[in-house]
């Protein structure tokens, strides 16, 4: 019995609501509408994929999203994104998601660093044995696990 007064009272309110915001101007009350803004904002998720829905790119800096779309039109192929923003990757650019490692399928992981190279406001550029290349926003350096000087950063 108390679950059908709680029912009963929740639809009254709701019934309520939903009257009397039309007949407030009948009533002396201004009622102003909502506005609709038309701001529009470059969406560069189409330069791009990601490897699993998991991956968090949502947060990315126009900036990363730029250099992601630069690689795109360097090499032909949207980069997939293996890993974007990790909130517990201590002082990685991931952290603050300014970093994605990426791969594109069907070209050379050398064509890819250069694409990277060349892309405006481009930061780190890393390169991995498993042919995953790392792009971010932050300081300018380079490295390579792959080379015989493994896990040596070069500044650049």
């Amino acid at each position: 019995m108390r679950s059908f007064f709680r029912v009963a009272l929740a639809c009254l309110v709701t019934a309520s609501l939903s009257i009397s915001a039309p007949f407030a101007a009948f009533a002396g009350e201004t009622v102003t509408p909502k506005k609709k803004t038309t701001s529009f904002s470059h969406d560069y998720s189409a330069y791009y994929t990601v490897q699993r829905v998991s991956v968090q790119t949502n947060c990315f800096p126009d900036r990363l999203e730029a250099i992601l779309k630069h690689i795109a039109i360097q090499t032909g192929h949207k980069p997939v994104v293996t890993s974007g923003h990790r909130p517990h990757s201590g002082h990685s650019q991931h952290n603050r998601c300014f970093a994605a490692d990426i791969r594109v399928p069907g070209v050379s992981d050398r064509t890819i660093i250069a694409a990277a190279a060349s892309a405006p406001g481009i930061g780190g550029i890393g390169q991995y044995c498993n042919g995953i290349i790392h792009v971010d926003v932050g300081p300018k350096r380079t490295w390579n696990y792959c080379s015989k000087r493994k896990g040596r950063s070069k500044k650049g």
